[in-house]
């Protein structure tokens, strides 16, 4: 009785393209050809919704104040009928589940769920927990069928902005691997920050890899790492190539929800493979003309650890645009600026131009670190 207190009608709009058709046919021509004389007079008339309203539908979803954006939808589907999964990947139209009875699905999206209008650009991702129909095969070597009918609420997504609309890289996950290569490709420490903004944003815990530290001398990072270090970010050091930092890669995402982020060519695959030699994942070089990584992870991919938890390898990220942050909220999501936002003269201080401001005071007494505090600006600015 109280599980159908909490669902209640919600009005959810379609995308564009999914409306009935407006009218029956073209009157004008009609009239052109034929004319209305020999019709009957009508003694009443029915008015139907056009445009956007005809794109609105009944649905029950769970108890929210952005029906628009809630992904929390129950279909019309019996309980009894569905399992529970966890989505692996998605290409295109398929996706691969893992389902709770312990076999693997290929499935589509039920095409109501794929045709609410959102601001998401796909519905489903990876590491989604989903309700699906099977449709297990009996032939011997046929595949595992099912309909995805049901995506259940959403915790630590790590998104970014993509042509306006919302694009989650990967969802439930509950710490955050950003792999930066210390060369080739070069290091940016900007992209880095992004990614720990992000953490901060959505609650995952970050956890900065410096990888490729046998083409360098490690002492030529000891102030960017000792800076996020002094932050309370952990810092590993790792090698692929080496094997160097390996069993502690390994120790940190095991029995956890995890994700690896990063720029192509950091070698994000390469440092699965040394921690789990069975994946066999594909990797490639960089390119030789402009050192940068080639696209090789083409779709994010969760892997199951076997041990309560799992890792997600998404493709190379070149460029990171934040997500639903604006940028009176970016100084609070930095952990250094944070404590000297209240000494500002201004309640609104953007801490870029204003004067007397605590951030720019601590910058220039040397208690905050000036490349940190650019990489605030940059990231303001591009807000």
């Amino acid at each position: 009785m109280s599980k159908k207190k909490n669902i209640k009608k919600l009005r959810t709009q379609l995308k564009k393209g999914h409306q009935g058709r407006r009218r029956s046919g073209d009157f004008t021509r009609e009239y052109n050809e034929h004319g209305f004389e020999d019709k009957p007079t009508l003694h009443q008339e029915r008015l139907n919704g056009k445009g956007e309203l005809t794109r609105h539908r009944t649905v029950f979803g769970a108890n929210s104040s952005d029906a628009h954006d809630a992904i929390d939808i129950h279909l019309e589907i019996k309980a009894e009928e569905c399992i529970q999964g966890r989505v692996l990947s998605v290409h295109g139209l398929d996706c691969m589940v893992s389902a709770s009875d312990g076999n693997r699905y290929h499935c589509a999206v039920r095409g109501l769920l794929k045709n609410i209008r959102t601001t998401q650009r796909n519905v489903v991702v990876a590491g989604d927990i989903v309700s699906l129909k099977p449709e297990l095969s009996t032939d011997a070597g046929s595949r595992n069928e099912g309909l995805i009918v049901r995506v259940e609420p959403r915790y630590g997504c790590i998104s970014r902005t993509s042509k306006g609309q919302q694009h989650v890289l990967v969802a439930n996950v509950d710490q955050l691997i950003i792999v930066a290569s210390v060369a080739e490709p070069a290091l940016k420490p900007n992209l880095i920050d992004r990614f720990l903004v992000t953490a901060e944003q959505v609650g995952c815990e970050p956890v900065i890899c410096f990888n490729k530290t046998d083409l360098i001398d490690l002492i030529s990072l000891q102030a960017i790492a000792g800076t996020y270090g002094q932050l309370g970010y952990r810092v590993i050091f790792t090698s692929a190539e080496k094997g160097t930092g390996i069993e502690q890669f390994r120790s940190l995402i095991r029995s956890k929800q995890n994700v690896v982020v990063g720029q192509s060519g950091v070698g994000k695959s390469s440092l699965l493979n040394a921690a789990n030699p069975t994946l066999k994942l594909r990797t490639n070089s960089v390119s030789m003309d402009n050192q940068k990584g080639r696209h090789t992870t083409t779709a994010a991919t969760l892997i199951e650890l076997g041990n309560d938890g799992y890792i997600v390898d998404t493709p190379g990220i070149r460029q990171f645009q934040l997500w639903d942050v604006v940028p009176e909220e970016v100084a609070g999501l930095f952990r250094d600026l944070r404590p000297y936002i209240n000494e500002c003269r201004f309640p609104d201080c953007s801490h870029v131009h204003e004067q007397p401001c605590g951030v720019k005071r601590a910058v220039a007494d040397g208690l905050l670190d000036l490349r940190r505090y650019e990489s605030y600006c940059q990231i303001r600015h591009e807000i």
